[in-house]
This record gives C-alpha cells, sequence and structure tokens, in this order.
C-alpha cells in the first residue's frame, strides 16, 4: 500500500516531473518507462552497484540506499575509500538500507529513480514518486552496468577515460608479469565454509583480463556464479597465488580473514601452497569486490608491486 506521504509527495511534484522533456527507455524488467531526458535529480537504490558507479561518472545523486553503523550512522558501502564520497561530506541524503524508507525517497523529490531486484522497495510504491527505472547488476555484470548508467545520464565520453585508464592498467601487467604462466584464485570462509567465484568482483575481473590462470576446480565454476564448498576442497583451490578479503566496512582486520579460514579447517595454511610459502595476499573486500574502476587501479597497482619482480615458487603440479 502506498503511503499517504509518498502519494502526497508525489502529487506535489507531479507537475514540474510532468513538464520535463522525456524519452522511453526498458529496464531489466521489460517495463518501458518515460525518463527525464537530462535528469537532475537521480535517487539510487543500491549503493554499490548504483551509487558508487555514478559519482564515478561524475553524476552526483542526491540521494541514495546506505548501510547504517552499529551506532546507527548511515553510510554509502565502500564510497569513502573508492570515490571520496558519503553522506557525511556531501548533500546527498540517507534513504535507509533494506528496503529503503519509501517517505525518506518521496521527501528528496527526485526525478528518477535507480533501483536493482535486490533493493526490496517495493516498484509500485516508488512509481508514485517519480520514474523507475530497475537494472539488474547481477546479470548485466559489475561492470556492464556502467555502460547503461552512462547511456542514461549522457556520460559516455567519462566512461570512455575510465575504459582507457583501466585497458593501460591490464596491458602494464601483462608487460611486466608472464600472466598465463602464474596461477591465481579468490577464497573466502564463511560460517565454516570455503567460498570460491568464477569471477571475484573486481578483482576476479582483473586478474582474468591480464591473462592469468585459475585452478580447474575454480573454471567448472558457471560465469557469474561461487560456490559454497566442505574444508576438503583446500587443496583444490590452492594456486600460485590466493587472494582473500576481509570487511573493513564492519571492522575487521587481515586477522579476521585468516580467522575464518581458520574456522574451515584448524591450521589451514598447512594444506594450501600459496599460505606456505607466503604468497597468499590479504586486502580489503570493498577495493576487491566493488564496481568501482578506482578500485581496478588500486587492484593493478596491488597486483604489480606484490608478483612483478618478485622471486617465488609455482606450486607442484
Amino acid at each position: 500500500m502506498k503511503t499517504a506521504y509518498a502519494l502526497a509527495i508525489a502529487a506535489l511534484f507531479a507537475l514540474p516531473a510532468a513538464a520535463q522533456e522525456t524519452r522511453s527507455f526498458t529496464d531489466d524488467l521489460g517495463r518501458t518507462v518515460e525518463i527525464p531526458l537530462e535528469a537532475q535529480r537521480i535517487a539510487s537504490l543500491q549503493d554499490l552497484a548504483i551509487t558508487v558507479p555514478l559519482i564515478e561518472l561524475g553524476v552526483m545523486p542526491i540521494a541514495s540506499h546506505g548501510r547504517t553503523t552499529p551506532e546507527g550512522e548511515g553510510f554509502i558501502r565502500g564510497s569513502k575509500v573508492l570515490t571520496g564520497v558519503d553522506f557525511d561530506n556531501s548533500d546527498i541524503e540517507f534513504l535507509g538500507n533494506l528496503p529503503v524508507d519509501i517517505e525518506a525517497v518521496a521527501a528528496a523529490e527526485p526525478d528518477l529513480i535507480i533501483t536493482t531486484p535486490w533493493q526490496t522497495a517495493p516498484v509500485e510504491q516508488l512509481e508514485a514518486i517519480a520514474p523507475v527505472i530497475v537494472l539488474d547488476d547481477e546479470a548485466r555484470g559489475d561492470f556492464e552496468i556502467y555502460d547503461v548508467l552512462a547511456e542514461i545520464t549522457g556520460t559516455q565520453d567519462r566512461l570512455a577515460v575510465l575504459k582507457d585508464r583501466y585497458a593501460g592498467q591490464v596491458e602494464q601487467i601483462r608487460r611486466l608479469i608472464d600472466t598465463v604462466d602464474i596461477s591465481v584464485n579468490v577464497i573466502q570462509g564463511v560460517d565454516g565454509q570455503v567460498l570460491s567465484w568464477h569471477t571475484y568482483g573486481a578483482l576476479g575481473k582483473l586478474l582474468r583480463d591480464a591473462g592469468f590462470t585459475f585452478p580447474e576446480r575454480v573454471e567448472a565454476i558457471p560465469e557469474g556464479q561461487f560456490e559454497r564448498m566442505s574444508p576438503e576442497t583446500l587443496p583444490e583451490l590452492d594456486a600460485d597465488f590466493l587472494f582473500v578479503t576481509y570487511r573493513t566496512d564492519t571492522g575487521e582486520t587481515p586477522a579476521d580473514a585468516f580467522a575464518h579460514l581458520e574456522a574451515v579447517m584448524p591450521n589451514f595454511c598447512e594444506f594450501l601452497f600459496a599460505c606456505t610459502s607466503n604468497q597468499m595476499i590479504v586486502m580489503p573486500r570493498e577495493e576487491a569486490s566493488a564496481s568501482s574502476y578506482y578500485g581496478l587501479g588500486v587492484l593493478s597497482y596491488t597486483v604489480l608491486s606484490h608478483i612483478s619482480g618478485r622471486q617465488f615458487e609455482h606450486k607442484p603440479e
């Protein structure tokens, strides 16, 4: 049911919105929506998938979904380290988490709302406020979402610069590291199981684009998917270099990354060549997983600094 407040706000601002020049857009639910030709007040309802990419494209949303600290303070996950922008140093309004606060969305007076299937705020309620586009970031992929956001916001030139910079970073890695002769993987301990991905976010994209190889067990995972595995699979996930992440936004440290793997198997390091050879690289999850071209740059430098020019051992066959 639409709240009375949301309906009242929608009615109040219906005439200015209607006066805008519009165009038709078909979203990832197959809905054809009339959206502003040049949206000025975008509300983003997913921080990592929508808000961070918009900011990197040079588009500042007027309001955003976010997370909350234990003290109840809102923050845009990963944005402070990826873009430098957060609720506390910008005019972006905090809309709540999952679901966002419909009344807060209405009070922000957006002329366009961009959401994802992950966000549980009902589309029919949001439609009473402003045109709503639903973009499926999981189906499109972490970085393909940039293409549609750039098309919606007219920032294709900015995206072209970001892509060119990333292409240069990948070329630099390929020039300085014999990637095809080095195996890599990303693992994570969660609730006593080990997780591994076909392609783990930005880090996985970089490693694959740069030409590194992955264990056969990982190649068997369908593209875009991950698997939860038992402790016995740890040796199958091993590689010359292993990457492990931890969540800085929840206060985790590298020690937590190791503790999660210890919960999978005590003395786990003894079963992994990369760990016993000091070739396991631990890094913050925000830079490793987020849809961010800045994050890709950080990861490129990390890979270069840890692997290029280094004497290391290959995992025995």
